[in-house]
């Protein structure tokens, strides 16, 4: 499996290619702007991408979702909980403050449990509700995709509409504490670091302290 790593668009998210090394099959992972940058990776290392995967749907996240549909046919990926939260009237009026591009609506809706697949690579879908109601964790041993779940040395924020603190923290602590120490986190913001691994969030997250 190869992983590419992209710090884009104004909120500085951490956007992911993961490819299979066969097939040269990918996905993306969060493309929160930067669009043009993000396809030409793409287009340079022969990626054909099949899916965008989006871990939760703030804009910040998504906003690249439209660009990159349309410019590689990929179809968007979503949680089920979020399809259902974020098609609600006040909440997208809430978020459309933040002046970000519109998410076309997901074409292939998923659940805890389910597995997206292409080419060789499965990722594993790990429903991690509290940042957002369909806030989502993939894995594929030994690497865990947290999004806005979990960050190196931090946690989502849960101040806006949907986010919940206690169940972020019973998400992180049944969810992703039953992983193997040596996981290696990939977060959605780079805020403490842009890589960690689930024994150091363990020993030393200070958000944590609740759960450990």
């Amino acid at each position: 499996m190869i992983i590419e790593q992209l710090v884009v668009g104004m909120m500085s998210v951490c956007c992911y290619l993961v490819a299979c090394e066969e097939t040269k099959m990918a996905v993306i992972i969060d493309p929160g702007g930067d669009d043009e940058k993000v396809l030409a990776l793409c287009e340079e290392k022969g990626y054909q991408v099949k899916y965008i995967i989006n871990t939760h749907a703030h804009p910040d996240h998504n906003c690249g979702n439209a660009f990159l549909k349309k410019a590689t046919g990929a179809e968007i990926v979503l949680h089920e909980d979020d399809v259902e939260f974020f098609s609600r009237p006040d909440i997208t009026q809430f978020f459309s403050a933040l002046n970000l591009t519109a998410s076309p609506p997901a074409d292939k809706i998923v659940k805890d449990g389910d597995t997206i697949s292409f080419g060789a690579v499965s990722l594993k879908v790990l429903h991690t509700p509290g940042h957002t109601p369909g806030g989502m964790c993939l894995y594929a041993a030994p690497n865990l995709f947290s999004g806005d779940t979990l960050f190196a040395g931090g946690v989502g924020r849960t101040d806006f509409p949907g986010g919940d603190t206690s169940q972020l923290l019973k998400s992180i602590q049944e969810k992703l504490f039953d992983l193997p120490a040596d996981t290696v986190v990939w977060p959605g913001h780079g805020y403490g670091g842009l890589k960690s691994t689930l024994s150091e969030e363990k020993r030393s997250n200070p958000f944590l302290d609740d759960i450990r």
